[in-house]
């Protein structure tokens, strides 16, 4: 997929390239200094699922499809692959394992060595999560006081409890961002953002900590120094070794030698594409809408919030503290909730006719039906979502959390389908407003919720969420506002701004506002969120039996 040529680039004219990696894509994005996107690549990639909750991709595949779409980015805008400045990345925060020079080694029991990663969302590692929970550590008041499975040192643990043979023979440990800029530079430097957020990187202090690494089993690493996991640790944004390779620079089709940023989470970059937006971070809520979804809160010093991660220090805006939310699954959940319609099928198969998503056909229909988008509220009557279909990551920090649908019918309509979504929609404006909520006790207040994310590109899905939520939600100017921050730090890297925080104020902007109802329709929603809070601690207390 990529947008029209822009063959009026003017000449003499710097360009950045921003590169961004998720669960089922990887997209490029080619950018002027003044933020505007003028081609965009994207190729698939492969997903590989086992029993267990084991979800894998492979390195090699992924580096070939960001070689491709960087050049098919450069070519369909029409500009000089000279004229790239800069280069950033972000990725899913999935950990990539490999042995001597780089050599892929399998992760789980196919033994297939391309696949060499084991995906952010793979759960495989609960019991490890749960067993460094109940050891305790300082460190853990950093991931919110319960580290996720999510994160990466439950998942090494895993490895060198079900497969020491490939936990001894592996070389590096990355992160997938950090992964992709080693490939393109040679450099092993790692992210703040990435190591950080997921690996338990104390960057207030510029350390690991080596007795929560011995604690849980994972003495080796200290012991060796952490040389396989990072010893040189910089911001995202700082320009990495002498920049591309020879060698990435031709399967790019670039110069050598071009400027490329140490990168970051790709929600992260969501982060960075939107909050500068009015020039206070600290107002600004970001939120990335996809797959899942991320809650990122900036503040000038740190906030512990109990159930939501961080803080982190420096891990995304520069200088200020960082807690992030969110679920596991949120467009990922509304697909899963449709999925169980009678509906279901024919109204794919008509959105498959008109080339847009299921969510999209079902939310044009909603909008459709109502005078004003607050008013589909209504629609749901009787119809309620708890859709934690992967667990809750925020702000109950319980993976075994699982989603709750009250209010089904016999019906097998299209419309109950309909209602079915705007249920659900509602139930992540909920479990946002939870996150705000429990943010806000604890000292992190936001004002405004700045969107991105492609669940959440829809105006009815926008409105909503701040019905649901009773936050305003922004919307940036960038209709890529990932890409955009991977971007901006490759023209930080490049030289073209001074620092992250000048580029993200210049570059970011809002499109415009959505405002949360008020009256019969905002009473109606604060029995929903009553009633979502009441069928969520059911949920828990019933489970066991």
């Amino acid at each position: 997929m990529s947008t029209t040529p822009n063959t009026a680039a003017p000449k003499g004219a710097r360009h950045v390239i921003g590169v961004d990696v998720g669960t089922g894509s990887a997209r490029a994005g080619l950018f002027d200094l003044d933020g505007r996107m003028l081609a965009v690549a994207k190729r698939d990639i492969s997903l590989f699922r086992e029993a267990g909750a084991m979800v894998e991709q492979s390195s090699t595949e992924i580096w070939d499809a960001v070689c491709s779409i960087v050049r098919e980015a450069v070519s369909v805008a029409g500009v000089d692959p000279a004229s790239v400045i800069g280069l950033g990345f972000d990725a899913t925060c999935s950990l990539v394992v490999l042995g001597e020079v780089g050599k892929p080694l399998p992760v789980g029991p196919s033994e297939d060595p391309n696949r060499d990663i084991i995906v952010w969302m793979d759960h495989r590692a609960v019991a490890q999560a749960e067993r460094i929970n109940e050891l305790g550590h300082d460190v853990l008041q950093y991931v919110g006081g319960r580290i996720s499975p999510e994160m990466e040192t439950p998942k090494l643990l895993w490895l060198k409890e079900n497969r020491p043979q490939i936990f001894d023979a592996a070389w590096q440990f990355f992160d997938l961002a950090d992964y992709l800029t080693w490939r393109s530079t040679g450099a092993l430097a790692r992210s703040t953002c990435t190591v950080t957020c997921k690996w338990t990187y104390l960057a207030h202090e510029e350390r690991w900590d080596p007795s929560y690494f011995r604690k849980i089993g994972l003495g080796a690493l200290a012991d060796e120094g952490f040389a396989r996991i990072g010893t040189e640790i910089v911001e995202p944004g700082t320009t990495l070794g002498n920049g591309l390779t020879e060698a990435a620079a031709a399967a790019m089709g670039l110069k050598a030698g071009t400027a490329v940023a140490a990168g970051m989470i790709d929600a992260h970059a969501g982060g960075i594409g939107t909050v500068g937006i009015g020039g206070q971070p600290q107002r600004n809520l970001a939120y990335v809408f996809g797959t899942s979804s991320c809650t990122m809160t900036s503040t000038p010093e740190p906030v512990f919030v109990p159930g939501v991660w961080g803080p982190y220090y420096s891990a995304m805006v520069p200088g200020m503290w960082l807690n992030e939310g969110g679920q596991s699954a949120a467009g990922a959940a509304i697909d899963q909730l449709l999925s169980f319609h009678p509906a279901a099928a024919e109204a794919a198969a008509r959105a498959a006719e008109r080339r847009v998503p299921l969510p999209v056909l079902l939310a044009d229909a909603a909008a459709e039906k109502v005078n004003d988008l607050s008013d589909a509220v209504r629609l749901a009557a009787g119809l309620h979502v708890v859709p934690e279909f992967l667990g809750n990551r925020a702000p109950f920090a319980d993976p075994h959390a699982r989603a709750v649908i009250a209010g089904l019918g016999m019906e097998r309509d299209f419309d109950n389908l309909v209602a079915l979504y705007v249920a659900g929609v509602c139930g992540i404006g909920y479990g946002l407003k939870q996150i705000i909520e429990t943010q806000a006790t604890a000292g992190a207040h936001i004002e405004q919720v700045v969107i991105s994310g492609g669940a959440g590109q829809h105006d009815f899905v926008r409105q909503i969420l701040t019905d649901a939520c009773g936050k305003p939600v922004v919307a940036p100017t960038s209709d890529e506002p990932v890409l955009l921050g991977s971007a901006i730090l490759g023209a930080v890297a490049a030289g073209a701004f001074s620092d992250v925080g000048s580029a993200m104020s210049s570059l970011s902007g809002a499109a415009g506002t959505h405002t949360p109802v008020g009256g019969a329709l905002a009473e109606i929603h604060n029995k929903r969120y009553e009633a979502f809070n009441d069928l969520q601690a059911a949920c828990r207390r019933i489970r066991d039996f």
